[in-house]
Formats: structure tokens, C-alpha cells, sequence
């Protein structure tokens, strides 16, 4: 869901054997935290991320996986 509250699940499938990595960003551009950087199977999958050690705000949620590039927006409410 977004917003969220403290905890969101980003749901994926992979139609294909790919490395991946899932990777959260602060508005500035920083990195707050890698989910997932490895090698997945085909089928589904999910990252969880945990944000209740970070302040309220936008965030950016960037997946690769093999050529496929994708950046999302959540936002933190506490």
C-alpha cells in the first residue's frame, strides 16, 4: 500500500531466471537500503521493507532485473 506504515511489501515475478536487485531511495538521491542484490528463479516474489527507522517522507523503490529498469514512488507516514 501506499503510504505506508512502518512496513511495506513490494510484490515482483520474474517471467525468466534474472539477477535482481531492489534498492530504496531518499529524495536526495541517497541510498537508504538494498533489499535485494542476487540471483532469482522464475516466478513470484517479494521484497519487505521495514522503515521504521526512518523519517516520514518520499522514497523511491528502483528494481533491475536483467534490462528491465523501474522506479516507483512510496511515501512513509508515521
Amino acid at each position: 500500500p501506499n503510504p505506508f506504515n512502518p512496513t511495506t511489501t513490494l510484490s515482483f515475478a520474474l517471467p525468466q531466471k534474472a539477477d535482481v536487485s531492489i534498492i530504496i531511495y531518499d529524495i536526495q538521491g541517497r541510498v537508504v537500503t538494498t533489499l535485494i542484490n542476487s540471483t532469482m528463479q522464475t516466478g513470484y516474489h517479494k521484497a519487505i521493507w521495514d522503515a521504521s527507522h526512518h523519517a516520514s517522507g518520499l522514497y523511491f523503490v528502483q528494481m533491475i532485473a536483467g534490462e528491465y529498469v523501474n522506479t516507483q514512488k512510496i511515501m512513509l507516514v508515521k
